[in-house]
């Protein structure tokens, strides 16, 4: 009997049977089919092992330190979004979580809602926008090693964002979802859904944060992103958990007929983080631009896998992540690009590149092809490099300290990914985050 007991808490830590049925029982109203979802994914959840050292999709990651135990689902903290600042922009609408539910929010203009643009939340889009939800909702099954997780987020999923922009409509200002953990060992899960309908156009920004630089948190957050035939759909992701929380993020994206998906993440805090990002496309014409920048220092280490997945003709997709890593820091970047057999005139690139500020930092790179079509263009690279000493030199004879240049000569490795924004406004803010890094 104890050797149950002992195993069954190794493979739910924390996350005990007990525990999902109490989190069932604090849930409002919601669709049946949600909530059989959601056994079965805490069923699932329950049943997969922990990563091994055999799995391929975790190599080079430091598992000792993957736990699931001493984190529980906090209430509400109408606090925690009052307590971090990052830096504005103007926005079409905004939503704030704490903890998992809604703390505020600032609702669309009268003109975009009356051409039924939605920005609202999961709980209420599950009853009243049902169908789009349920065609969407973690519609894709996770494909980088982090299924466990996965399953767990959708067991435990509280609310998010529900984002919907019909045909031929443009929002022209960001829509912003702030998602904020508050209390030492909160769980959080925040989700973003966005569908983008028919020559649609939409900014979405989604940022993530403790409400206290020192608290231990845990967070698997996830979205969707599913760009219509011919959308235009552009995703910052911005994370700067504490420095002691423990993070996954699985994103996923699905184009369609010539839609544009850009989708750029700002990896800032955490002490251990792991980003999955898969994008899918899947009508000729479709184009994803995957976009990441990494600040990693102290003893931080970004775990980076990528999945592209060219399933019709004429499609193309362009990955560029540039980390840059100080002290102690690790990286770790394992990207595919796989082509169907009926993908032909495929153009697909993927890049990574890494900066290295000091000697004891690591990155460890894992590019990769999979190609079933013959006529095709694929690249697929990676670089990692120190700072150019003449450039330094440079700066420092010129009265700029070391910091200061190392600092100047990071925004110049970042910048031709920064400059791929259209908006100058993001673009400076994100700077601005980077910069806050920095001081730190």
């Amino acid at each position: 009997m104890s050797s149950v007991s002992t195993e069954t808490k190794s493979l739910t830590g924390s996350f005990t049977a007990e525990v999902f049925a109490a989190h069932l029982a604090s849930l409002p109203p919601l669709p049946q089919w949600w909530l059989d979802r959601k056994c079965a994914a805490y069923e699932k959840f329950a049943s997969l092992p922990m990563p091994a050292a055999t799995d391929e999709t975790w190599r080079f990651s430091n598992r000792s330190t993957l736990t699931l135990d001493g984190f529980r689902l906090p209430a509400s903290d109408a606090s925690a979004a009052k307590l971090h600042s990052p830096i504005g922009i103007k926005k079409a609408a905004k939503l704030v979580f704490a903890n998992g539910r809604l703390d505020s929010r600032e609702p669309l203009a009268t003109e975009l809602a009356q051409r039924g643009v939605i920005v609202d939340t999961l709980q209420h889009a599950l009853t009243q926008h049902a169908d789009l939800v349920r065609e969407h909702l973690l519609a894709q099954p996770p494909k980088l090693g982090s299924a466990k997780f996965a399953a767990l987020h959708e067991a435990f999923l509280i609310d998010g964002a529900f984002i919907h922009v019909p045909k031929g409509v443009e929002v022209e200002r960001p829509i912003g979802v702030f998602s904020y953990a508050a209390g030492a060992g909160a769980a959080v899960f925040p989700h973003t859904l966005v569908v983008a309908g028919e020559n649609s156009k939409v900014t979405v920004v989604d940022y993530f944060g403790s409400a206290a630089d020192k608290s231990a948190h845990f967070a698997v957050g996830a979205n969707d992103l599913y760009a219509s035939h011919g959308s235009q759909l552009t995703y910052i992701g911005k994370q700067d958990w504490s420095l002691k929380t423990l993070s996954f993020q699985l994103n996923s994206t699905v184009v369609r007929r010539d839609a544009r998906v850009q989708s750029l993440n700002l990896h800032l805090g955490a002490r251990q983080a792991r980003h999955e990002s898969l994008s899918q496309l899947q009508a000729p014409g479709a184009f994803s631009e995957m976009l990441a920048l990494t600040v990693a220092h102290d003893a931080q280490e970004f775990d980076q896998r990528t999945l592209q997945i060219h399933q019709a003709p004429n499609t193309k997709s362009d990955l560029l992540y540039k980390n840059a890593l100080r002290d102690r820091a690790k990286t770790i970047f394992s990207g595919l690009i796989v082509v169907d057999p009926d993908a032909q005139k495929t153009d697909a690139y993927q890049s990574n590149r890494n900066l290295m500020l000091s000697d004891d930092c690591e990155a460890s790179s894992l590019p990769g092809l999979e190609i079933q079509a013959n006529d095709v263009r694929c690249t697929h690279g990676a670089t990692t490099s120190r700072i150019d000493p003449e450039q330094e030199f440079y700066l420092q004879s010129r009265g700029i300290a070391k910091d200061a240049a190392d600092e100047l000569l990071t925004f110049g490795f970042f910048e031709d990914v920064l400059n791929r924004l259209a908006s100058d406004e993001l673009h400076a803010a994100l700077r601005a985050l980077i910069q806050s890094k920095f001081k730190k």
